[in-house]
């Protein structure tokens, strides 16, 4: 049988120190030494309150500004970094206000400069009507295209009518040149088929060979001269004008130029570019009859 020594069993099972209570025997036992300690660093601030280095400064001041002075550097460092951070971020808020206000200054300017030419070349087109409209050796009545045409035709309706003593078959003409003839004609409102139209036709003639036939729409912005015979000279750069056979426009009014002319079996092929922008009309004249003073 084993035996046990009680000793043993008894140190075995005593619980082991701890480490508070063993504080105040070692404490105890090195008391002179803090003691010393104590009183060393006692005379040591002593000495610092009442000794004074240089410009009369104590030295107890000099060791907490040495022992101090990098934190307050650390902190005055981050202080101006902040400072300096919202500094910036002022500063760009206020550039991005400013910015803004300049954008919303400059697209007004922009809509007033494109107001006033709008103005100014609305102004241009209606003193153009007015100059031609007493020009002309005839009676007229200024319109205004509000519609276009649905559909295939090349046509416009226009913002006169019966009520204005509109027709059909009255000329309709722009400074530029011949526009087209009233084909439907309602109280307050026209329409008017264009010469571009391929169902068109006008009575026409090159201006200085006096060379007649008949202007038909291309129905791709352009006409062509029919019944020109392959001997008359038609150059490109040619001025076509009404002939005034066709009982519908006036004789001399300008139709536009030849751009391109080729010989065919017997009548030449003869392009015509119209002279008025017709896909841009707005205001128009409407030939109602001959004037008063040419009766």
């Amino acid at each position: 049988m084993l035996e046990f020594n009680s000793s043993e069993t008894q140190l075995s099972a005593s619980p082991p120190r701890r480490v508070p209570e063993m504080m105040p025997a070692f404490i105890s036992r090195h008391s002179a030494f803090f003691t010393l300690t104590a009183v060393l660093v006692a005379q040591l601030l002593l000495l610092a309150f009442q000794v004074t280095g240089k410009h009369n400064v104590r030295l107890i001041k000099l060791w907490a500004v040495a022992a101090f002075d990098p934190f307050e550097r650390s902190v005055q460092g981050l202080a101006d970094s902040v400072s300096g951070t919202w500094t910036s971020y002022h500063d760009l808020r206020q550039a991005q206000r400013e910015n803004e206000i300049l954008k919303a200054q400059l697209a007004k300017a922009r809509a007033k400069v494109i107001e006033l030419s709008e103005e100014g070349l609305e102004n241009v087109q209606l003193r153009a009507i007015l100059g031609l409209q007493q020009r002309l050796p005839l009676r007229s009545k200024g319109a205004t295209v509000i519609a276009v045409s649905p559909g295939a035709s090349a046509a416009v309706f226009i913002d006169k009518g019966t009520l204005d003593g509109l027709s059909a078959d009255m000329p309709v003409i722009t400074p530029e040149g011949v526009a087209g003839k009233v084909v439907a004609v309602f109280p307050r409102s026209a329409q008017v088929l264009l010469i571009t139209d391929r169902s068109s036709g006008a009575g026409c003639m090159i201006e200085k060979t006096g060379a007649e036939g008949v202007l038909k729409g291309g129905g791709n912005g352009f006409c062509h001269l029919d019944y020109i015979m392959n001997d008359e000279k038609v150059k490109p750069g040619d001025i076509v004008v009404t002939s005034g056979l066709d009982q519908i426009y006036p004789k001399g009014l300008l139709v536009g130029t030849v751009v391109k002319v080729t010989d065919g079996d017997i009548y030449k092929n003869i392009r015509v570019k119209p002279a008025a922008a017709l896909d841009r009309l707005e205001d128009v004249l409407v030939i109602v009859g001959p004037s008063s003073r040419h009766k």
